[in-house]
């Protein structure tokens, strides 16, 4: 859990003087730096994972780490009761050594809709903002990234990218505990900005969306995907309380509604290039995630609204351009 490499990532490997603004933000000290209940037992989970060289890997097509001839059934059992320390794993899947982490979510099919869509990755600079654990980070390194930098503000999913970078310390693959917020204004920077699964949970969408703009460089690229409606321009939902179960959303807007927001944030060339229902194959409850998911959040009698009466989730993925 050591950012110095990070650090001279940002400060001697990128041509952009602007990275190294980032380093000033990093935590110098992770151990102490951090006040949360369950960061010890996280930390002894990482400190007990074993000392495994994977003799292959696979970011392409998957995010696979070493192979199973690497481990025994029972030193399999072994890691897999050691990960399940920094339980809820929500993004994935991963394959560690033949463990297959069956996560919450399927986000490789969310890969798999804008993987085609977007700019080339290669050779860029991409920042994923509210990245989760990484998965996605290390797909983009698969897709040929020169570097990728994932802020989350939740530790707990800094702690899981810690134990995946744990077995592969390769690529320029990195996750840090920030927030979009926390990062340098007028970063200007980044080839390739993702936010996935973030604007919905922002009270201010507009100020998450002119955030992203200022991290970009000009002509770099924003890849949006959040929850959205069905109807026509400028309808946006509300919701009171909770949306499936989820307390912090605040704006959902119709796909009419989201260009012009991002329009008005100052976007152009902007495309939709994926929209669909989320389905209970895609996020549910599995041994690497056993709290109630998206079939919980559905009503059992018509799936098609959530139990709040509310529209069945329906994601969006947009792609535009900084001017």
């Amino acid at each position: 859990m050591d950012y110095s490499e990070l650090v001279t990532f940002l400060d001697s490997e990128l041509d952009n003087k602007n990275f190294s603004r980032i380093s000033e933000k990093l935590p110098n000290d992770f151990l102490n730096a951090f006040n949360h209940g369950d960061f010890p037992a996280w930390v002894e989970a990482l400190h007990a994972l074993p000392d495994l060289t994977p003799d292959s890997w696979d970011l392409q097509d998957t995010v696979r780490i070493g192979s199973a001839s690497q481990c025994n059934d029972e030193q399999r059992q072994k890691l897999k009761e050691t990960l399940l320390k920094i339980h809820p794993w929500r993004k994935g899947p991963f394959e560690l050594f033949g463990l297959q982490m069956n996560t919450e979510w399927r986000s490789d099919w969310k890969w798999d809709r804008l993987k085609e869509q977007i700019a080339p990755l290669e050779n860029r600079t991409v920042l994923d903002v509210g990245c989760g654990n990484g998965y996605h980070c290390w797909r983009m390194a698969g897709a040929g990234a020169r570097f990728v930098l994932g802020v989350d503000s939740h530790l707990l999913f800094t702690m899981q990218y810690w134990a995946i970078r744990h077995f592969l310390k390769t690529p320029p693959v990195f996750v840090a505990p920030l927030a979009l917020e926390d990062l340098p204004t007028e970063l200007k920077a980044f080839d390739s900005v993702f936010s996935m699964g973030v604007l919905y949970h922002r009270r201010s969408p507009f100020d998450h969306l002119y955030g992203l703009k200022d991290c970009l460089r000009p002509g770099g690229e924003l890849v949006l995907e959040t929850l959205v409606i069905e109807g026509e321009k400028g309808m946006t939902l509300v919701p009171q309380g909770r949306y499936a179960r989820m307390p912090n959303v605040w704006f959902l807007p119709s796909c009419d509604t989201l260009h012009e927001w991002l329009e008005k944030a100052g976007f152009k060339n902007i495309r939709l290039i994926n929209v669909g229902y989320t389905s209970p194959e895609e996020q549910r409850t599995t041994d690497w995630m056993t709290f109630e998911s998206l079939p919980e959040a559905l009503d059992l009698k018509n799936p098609s609204v959530t139990i709040e009466g509310y529209p069945a989730p329906m994601r969006a993925i947009f792609v535009a351009e900084k001017p």
